[in-house]
């Protein structure tokens, strides 16, 4: 299966990031200082890397035409119904749902950094690449080191993997070993770490969901995952087979 982005995001042009917070909840970080803070971790850490660098910008409210950060309550929210539509609409959105993320003992500006970054990455959540095994994965650049963090000047941020977590060549016996993770903890293509998970589509049985470890799946079975993009990519990708399967009858 290629690799490409979508074909409707210029990847040419540096998209603005409008970061608005609309939760009403103690984010445990001054807002301002964490917009500037992954500001700076993408243009110090994320971008040399990715190459998928974004201007971040805060705002009371979305603006149109601009990639979208947005923090609220839950997924419930009054009022604010509209931001899970940006996606559907044509432009990307990452969302930040302060409630749940820190019942279940999450750091915010983790996740709000996980978000970003797979956001940047594959702005549509529609990416998957071939795997081990005949299998085809997410192509999520956070989900497998998800509980590993980085300290960034006093902040808390998400790991991250490499493009060359996804090179299938470097399983092969001999091949060079390289760096997989920014922390430096996955040792080969394709691992996932005791925290973390993937989303992988067998040739039969469809998408499943691997786990790092029993304690990742209880707790991420115990999470309300609605408007998560793993659900966006889930429903992408079903609607596509059915296509596929459409055009083949015919």
């Amino acid at each position: 299966m290629p690799i490409k982005h979508a074909p409707d995001f210029n990847r040419d042009v540096v998209p603005t990031v409008v970061c608005v917070n609309k939760s009403t909840l103690d984010l445990e970080v001054d807002f301002d200082r964490l917009v500037r803070a992954l500001q700076r971790f993408l243009d110090e850490v994320f971008v040399p890397v990715w190459g998928t660098p974004a201007k971040l910008v805060k705002s009371k409210d979305p603006k149109p035409g601009c990639w979208h950060l947005v923090f609220l309550d839950d997924a419930d929210q009054k009022g604010t119904s509209s931001f899970h539509d940006i996606t559907y609409s044509g432009m990307p959105i990452a969302k930040v749902f302060v409630r749940p993320a820190k019942k279940s003992g999450e750091v915010i500006s983790v996740t709000a950094c996980h978000e970003l970054l797979e956001m940047l990455v594959d702005p549509s959540a529609a990416l998957w690449t071939d795997g081990p095994r005949g299998t085809v994965w997410a192509y999520e650049v956070c989900d497998v080191v998800e509980d590993d963090k980085i300290d960034f000047n006093g902040i808390q941020m998400s790991d991250f993997v490499y493009p060359a977590y996804f090179d299938m060549f470097r399983l092969k016996r001999g091949a060079k070993s390289t760096q997989y993770d920014y922390l430096k903890k996955v040792k080969r293509p394709f691992q996932i770490l005791d925290g973390g998970y993937s989303d992988i589509h067998k040739k039969r049985g469809g998408v499943t969901t691997k786990w790092g470890s029993p304690e990742k799946k209880k707790h991420f079975q115990e999470e309300d995952r609605r408007y998560h993009r793993s659900q966006f990519r889930r429903k992408r990708h079903k609607s596509r087979g059915r296509q596929k399967s459409r055009r083949n009858e015919t």
